[in-house]
Order: C-alpha cells, then sequence, then structure tokens
C-alpha cells in the first residue's frame, strides 16, 4: 500500500467515523475506500468490520446510562446478535469472490435507500413504542434480530436503522412501559457491538483481515468519532445524512461500473 492509499484510507475512515457519530451510515464511505485502497472486497469488507469495532463501543459507552433497567433485554437480544453475525460471518467466508463482487452494488444500493428512509423508520417506531404493545412481540423482535445480525455479519451497512425499527415495538420493561428514543439507541448501539465483534473474531480468526488497513481504519474511525462527538451539535444529522445517500449512490454506480461494466 502506497502512502498515498493509506492517506486516502485514514481519511475516508475518519470522515465515516464522524458521519456515524452524526447520522450514521459511515460504512458506505469506509468500505467502497477500502477497495479503492487496493484491498479485494470481501477483505475490504472483513477489515472495515474490525475497523469500525471501537466506533461502535465508543457509542454505546456515550449511550451506557440509558441501559438503567435494560440490561436483561439486552442481553437476552445479545444471544441471536452473537448467533446470527457468526452465521453472516460464515457465509461471507463461504461467498466466491465473484459472487460477492456481484452483490455489493445491490447491497450498497440498499443500505443507501434505508439511510434515505431514516426518517420515515424513526416515525414509524416512535408511535408504535409509546403504544406499548406488550411483551408478546418479545419472541417476534428476537427472531428481527437474528435475522438483521445475520446481515450484519455478512455486510452489515445501516443495520442500526433495521434494529432501531423493530426496538421501537418492544416495551421497555420499566416503570416507563416504552422504549424512548436515547434507549431504543444505547439498546441499538450495544448490539452493533456484539455483532460487529462477533463477526471481526471471526474474520481475523480465518485470516480474511488486512492488519495495516485495519489499524489505519480504526485509528481514522476513532478520530473522526471524536471529532464528529464534538461537531455533532452544530452539524445538522439530516443535512449530514443527505450527504452520505449522494456518496452511497454514487459509490453505488462505480461499484455497479467496476463489476458489470
Amino acid at each position: 500500500m502506497s502512502l498515498a492509499q493509506a492517506a486516502f484510507l485514514f481519511g475516508a475512515s475518519l470522515l465515516a467515523g464522524a458521519v456515524n457519530s452524526v447520522a450514521g451510515g459511515g460504512t458506505l464511505l469506509s468500505f467502497p475506500a477500502a477497495i479503492a485502497a487496493g484491498l479485494p472486497p470481501i477483505i475490504a469488507n472483513a477489515t472495515n468490520a474490525v475497523a469500525m469495532v471501537p466506533g461502535s463501543l465508543a457509542a454505546a459507552w456515550t449511550y451506557r446510562r440509558h441501559l438503567t433497567r435494560l440490561e436483561r433485554l439486552t442481553a437476552l437480544l445479545a444471544i441471536p446478535a452473537v448467533a446470527g453475525a457468526l452465521l453472516g460471518a460464515a457465509i461471507l467466508r463461504r461467498t466466491p469472490q465473484r459472487v460477492f463482487d456481484g452483490v455489493v452494488p445491490w447491497l450498497v444500493l440498499g443500505a443507501t435507500v434505508l439511510i434515505l428512509l431514516q426518517g420515515a423508520v424513526s416515525r414509524r417506531a416512535t408511535p408504535a413504542a409509546a403504544a406499548g404493545p406488550g411483551r408478546g412481540m418479545l419472541a417476534v423482535v428476537l427472531v428481527l434480530q437474528f435475522l438483521v445480525s445475520v446481515y450484519g455479519g455478512y455486510f452489515g451497512a445501516a443495520m442500526g436503522i433495521v434494529m432501531l425499527a423493530f426496538l421501537g415495538h418492544l416495551p421497555a420493561l420499566s416503570s416507563t412501559g416504552r422504549l424512548d428514543p436515547h434507549q431504543m439507541n444505547a439498546v441499538k448501539n450495544v448490539l452493533a457491538v456484539v455483532i460487529n465483534g462477533a463477526a471481526s473474531i471471526d474474520f481475523v480468526v480465518h485470516g480474511l483481515v488486512a492488519p495495516v488497513p485495519a489499524l489505519l481504519m480504526s485509528t481514522g474511525a476513532i478520530t473522526g468519532g471524536v471529532i464528529g462527538g464534538r461537531l455533532g451539535r452544530r452539524a445538522r444529522a439530516d443535512r449530514v445524512r443527505i450527504l452520505v445517500v449522494v456518496i452511497g449512490f454514487a459509490m453505488t454506480g462505480l461499484l455497479a461500473w467496476r463489476r458489470y461494466g
């Protein structure tokens, strides 16, 4: 890897960390950057997953006080999260490079559309949470958590948006009788650590992670997360999200051209 490629990868990961701290969707920046830096798509995907773990940890720590009285619920959801992440990582390892090359543009497009619709997802989740539908929904959410974790272990971009959508249908198991947005974010952040962490361990054990790019990307993501956290009050999340969506659609086009052109 040349010095220019290393600088580009660090800069893209820094921007991804900052975007994640403000609006989410940073993987749509860091993953294509890893490919542009010369990593094969599967290696780029695995390396990106490892690099984003520190950022997920930081986000989970920031929201830790909102987990009060939700520890049992979070631990319960962590079980299908680990199982799904390991399955998703195993599927990725068994996916031929040519097949993954063909799937990647569609994964990026799907994640971009999810980010574009994030506002609508949030509006749908909040009234459902307020309604407090009861604990019968828990079994459905456990299944959904497993499925989204399979996706998270395989690719993972925008999985937090999907988790927020179904977490909005859970009772809080607390005096409020519902999960408020901060509680949903707190649980989602912890589950993101669990999913990324489980998949990352699998990728490292099976030699899918490029060490030097992973270190560069991790450092960039942490730095960007700190900067983004400090500037987050000034930056409007909706405007950052628009920028991510524009980049996501552009990356979809470039990746599709690279594969099919």
